[in-house]
């Protein structure tokens, strides 16, 4: 068994990567509503505020702003998994694996996450989330892509649409 070494600073902020288990899937996208309740219910549980994100249709990039006393980011993506999760079906093609620790198929078993190291590195991290539905082909700017918080910087004045 793989025991993965993560380092969990209370108080960091932490650009990630989820991917589903069938990277041609939708099903971020197509439920879109169920994974905005899945994502506001493990925050309540674990709170930590989202600096930015960006859903994909089968995978998400977001940067997380932990509360200066928790570093546990891995029970945060637990949940968050989990309740998104719940709402579907077992995936036909898990592995042994997946079945016999009751895992349902639907993510692909980890995350990839990065620290975030000063004002210049969140800035690219930034730039990189709200740019990712173009870089993808599934837009052909950010302001077209609707499950971004590029809208919220642009409401708030922080970028142009254009």
């Amino acid at each position: 068994m793989s025991r993965y070494r993560r380092p969990h600073l209370a108080g960091a902020t932490w650009f990630f990567t989820a991917t589903l288990a069938d990277r041609r899937s939708g099903l971020l996208t197509q439920h879109i509503d169920l994974l905005r309740q899945a994502y506001r219910r493990a925050q309540a549980h674990y709170p930590f505020e989202t600096i930015a994100i960006c859903v994909l249709p089968e995978h998400l990039h977001t940067i997380w702003k932990l509360p200066e006393d928790d570093g546990d980011f891995s029970t945060r993506w637990r949940l968050f998994k989990f309740y998104f999760s719940s709402h579907f079906p077992a995936s036909a093609e898990r592995s042994q694996s997946k079945v016999a620790k009751g895992e349902k198929g639907i993510w692909q078993r980890r995350f990839w996450e990065h620290r975030i190291r000063d004002k210049q590195d969140l800035q690219r991290h930034v730039d990189y989330i709200h740019y990712n539905p173009v870089k993808h082909g599934l837009v052909r700017q950010a302001a077209d892509w609707p499950y971004s918080s590029f809208h919220r910087f642009v409401a708030q004045g922080r970028l142009q649409a254009g």
